[in-house]
């Protein structure tokens, strides 16, 4: 048939074959969510489809949304007037989300909450045009879950993170691409993570590990970094105003803020111009706590085995932990790789005034790195860039095990 003959024939046959609709998609698939029943996989062909309304899957098991690949499957929510969530997931049990991309969400991309057993594998979130503060706040948003997966995703434009996961336990992220976050990948109040073979670069703050206080779930820990490429993230910080993350200055590699147990190893953590590792207290937000459950100080963190480096040029100017870097502590262009705010407790000193085994921060067997003690809580007066201080082991951490077959 020749091309001419196809045209003739479709032209004929079109009154009896309407015009693909994007609502009758968005109508199906909605109904596809809604009615999902145990054991069921909700498949979403290849092609560009305009959603207008949060897809919610809730209260479901052993269920599996699947797209036909990041590149080839994408929902957008450019005009979305219903809901905050591109998709949204609660409650639940062995939840795969694949293969798909979800684009321009009002607010996350995809949220899954109080789920156990949540995996997403080759999922792309993204914010197109240039980041902005009107961006979503989350790529891909597990909170409160248990056994979470995140495997070879990537995530773009967030105004917060990119990978953020909160309140929950028994986590992995690997094998992701995070850029042009304003965080790439943050992990916060969460116990037993693993992060790892991940590339993070051209954000705002590489890698977070965070406790913060007036959370349901509280003391996080047992978290580790390895084996991540932490590259160039001096990206200008464009949170709202407000959130946590503006004050990170941009130039963060890796940041650790009032958590406990946590082992960052063999990663490439490279021309990140602030800070290329920074452990600080929750004081150093110099925001009030009203938690008398929180603990606002960083506990037994062990950072060894790191390649670092940076080229000589000052800090950010930008958020005011920024403009500590670059003026108050006079580094000018040799900010050390490796910072630590000094801020410890009374109760973390022994009798002897020897900072107890519970308070330690060890760093040892570090290519390149420099370090300071910057004396924070004595207003910055007696900085302290001997390293051999704190050349000391602590136990490696237990790898982070998931459960998501049960």
């Amino acid at each position: 048939m020749t091309r001419l003959s196809l045209l003739l024939l479709l032209a004929v046959l079109s009154p009896y074959f309407p015009a693909f609709s994007q609502a009758d998609f968005e109508r199906e698939l909605q109904t596809k969510f809604v009615m999902a029943e145990a054991g069921e996989v909700i498949d979403v062909p290849a092609g560009h489809y305009t959603i207008t309304k949060t897809l919610w899957l809730d209260g479901v098991e052993n269920v599996t949304i699947r797209g036909a690949g990041m590149e080839q499957t994408v929902l957008s929510f450019a005009g979305q007037i219903e809901g905050a969530e591109g998709i949204k997931v609660t409650g639940g049990k062995r939840i795969v989300i694949e293969d798909l991309t979800v684009q321009d969400a009002k607010g996350d991309a995809i949220k899954t909450q109080d789920v156990d057993g949540i995996t997403f594998q080759r999922v792309r979130t993204a914010w197109t045009g240039k980041p902005k503060k009107t961006n979503g706040a989350y790529g891909l948003y597990p909170v409160m879950c248990q056994n979470v997966l995140i495997d070879s995703c990537v995530s773009v434009g967030a105004s917060d993170a990119g990978i953020y996961v909160g309140q929950s336990e028994n986590i992995i992220v690997r094998n992701s691409l995070v850029h042009h976050n304003v965080t790439g990948i943050e992990i916060e109040n969460s116990r037993m993570a693993d992060v790892y073979d991940n590339i993070t670069h051209d954000n705002t703050g590489g890698i977070l590990v965070f406790d913060l206080p007036n959370l349901v779930k509280k003391n996080g820990g047992n978290v580790r970094v390895f084996n991540n490429e932490i590259l160039d993230n001096n990206l200008k910080n464009f949170a709202p105003k407000g959130n946590i993350v503006a004050g990170v200055p941009p130039g963060t590699g890796v940041l650790i803020l009032a958590t406990s147990d946590v082992e960052v190893f063999d990663n490439k953590i490279v021309n990140n111009r602030t800070v290329g590792t920074a452990v600080i207290s929750y004081h150093m937000t110099e925001e009030s706590i009203d938690d008398p459950e929180y603990d606002p100080y960083p506990q037994r963190i062990f950072i060894h085995d790191n390649h670092y480096e940076r080229e000589r040029v000052r800090a950010t100017s930008q958020t005011r932990m920024g403009k500590m870097y670059r003026f108050k502590l006079k580094f000018g262009k040799d900010v050390p790789h490796i910072t630590y705010d000094g801020i410890l407790p009374e109760e973390a000193f022994d009798s002897n005034g020897e900072i107890k085994d519970d308070y330690r921060l060890c760093i040892r067997n570090n290519t390149n790195a420099t370090f300071a003690n910057l004396d924070a809580e004595g207003d910055f007066k007696n900085i302290d860039q001997d390293l051999s201080k704190y050349n000391c082991t602590l136990q490696s951490l237990d790898p982070a095990r998931l459960a998501l077959d049960k």
